[in-house]
């Protein structure tokens, strides 16, 4: 039996898609359970409802790992009266934890769009709307002797990368002066002496995200008491994160065809649509769940129709017809997620027990009134 605890598969989640990815109205994470707890299987879901409770009961798995969060804001009561606090209350008797990974994922290359982008055949896929304020250059001041030993202690803190390019850094010579006071241990020059050191400032691009970690890094690497670093906010897009994706059909075909194209390799029955054409379609711009906000940006980077979920009716008047817009429901463009959970849980936690909800279903109907 795995001695695997539920903080354990938290943390490693967290590392693989982390929390400060998501957006500011949602509520990814450990939302319930007790990190210290053995997992006894992970069942994996699209949303938390009673139903997955029961099936998660039934199975024997005590993690639910869902991608819609059973709860986006703060709750006061928990009465059992509607069917969040219900099914809530449900796990929380039956002592199953609910972990979710929301937003989080949406951004991450790996994650729902990409997955779409595969199933569709797209190559040459990139991120669509880029994460913007996420990227900063860190600089810091570092002895000639220590130069090797801080670049590398800050590449291995995740500084350095840029697009497909790791281990990204510049460097130029200069001198730095200094005056230790009383009390202070130089690691050159002598107290309340004023000295003049030769230097190298060392600068990376560094994530928002892994910025904490690089500046420990630096402390821990460098031979100076008090390195100076500066931390300078870029406004360059982080092209590694963000929402959406974009890419090329390895042929062009058309408007119609494609429309056909969307149900068999992404299993939907019915699609919402602008007017179609016979005009052909070579790039192919997305967004898994609510994405009508990228219609323009899907216009700017000429794509020949628009795939998302969620479009208001006067959201299908904006295209001014440069691109088909296809709304193909919120549950259907991201049913995909359960499979990329199970992949990227299989492989942190080998020969674990982890199971696909087959009871997950989207809330909304459609029917075709015939007439008798």
């Amino acid at each position: 039996m795995s001695s695997i605890t539920i903080g354990k598969i938290s943390t490693e989640l967290d590392k693989i898609i982390p929390l400060s990815w998501q957006e500011s109205y949602d509520n990814a994470g450990l939302l319930y359970g007790n990190k210290d707890v053995i997992c006894t299987g992970i069942y994996v879901c699209f949303d938390i409802s009673e139903s997955v409770v029961d099936k998660a009961i039934e199975s024997n798995c005590n993690l639910i790992v869902s991608h819609h969060p059973l709860v986006f804001r703060a709750m006061k009561r928990f009465t059992g009266k509607d069917n969040v606090t219900t099914t809530l209350l449900k796990a929380i008797t039956n002592n199953i934890a609910l972990y979710s990974a929301h937003t989080n994922m949406d951004k991450c290359l790996g994650g729902v769009n990409f997955r779409i982008a595969q199933k569709l055949g797209l190559k040459n896929i990139r991120v669509l709307a880029p994460e913007e304020n996420y990227l900063y250059k860190i600089v810091t001041y570092v002895p000639q002797s220590h130069i090797e030993q801080v670049r590398q202690a800050m590449w291995s803190a995740g500084a350095g990368t840029i697009g497909n390019y790791d281990c990204c850094s510049y460097s130029s010579e200069g001198n730095g002066t200094f005056r230790a006071q009383v009390g202070c241990n130089p690691f050159v020059g002598e107290i309340d002496k004023l000295h003049t050191e030769p230097e190298l400032r060392l600068e990376m691009v560094v994530p928002k995200d892994k910025s904490g970690r690089v500046v420990a890094a630096i402390h821990t690497a460098h031979p100076y008491e008090e390195p100076a670093i500066d931390i300078l906010p870029l406004a360059n897009d982080y092209e590694q994160l963000g929402l959406g994706c974009i890419g090329e059909l390895k042929q062009p075909i058309t408007e119609t065809a494609m429309l056909n194209y969307i149900k068999d390799k992404l299993n939907v029955q019915y699609i919402r649509h602008t007017q179609t054409s016979d005009r052909l379609v070579a790039r192919v711009a997305l967004c898994g769940g609510s994405g009508a906000e990228f219609i323009s940006q899907a216009i700017r980077e000429k794509a020949g129709i628009y795939i998302t979920a969620d479009v208001k009716y006067h959201d299908f008047f904006n295209t001014e017809n440069q691109i088909v817009i296809a709304d193909i429901g919120h549950f259907e463009s991201e049913q995909c997620i359960k499979e990329v959970f199970y992949e990227q849980i299989s492989k942190n936690f080998i020969n674990f027990a982890i199971l696909m909800a087959e009871c997950d279903k989207s809330p909304v109907e459609y029917s075709y009134l015939t007439e008798d």
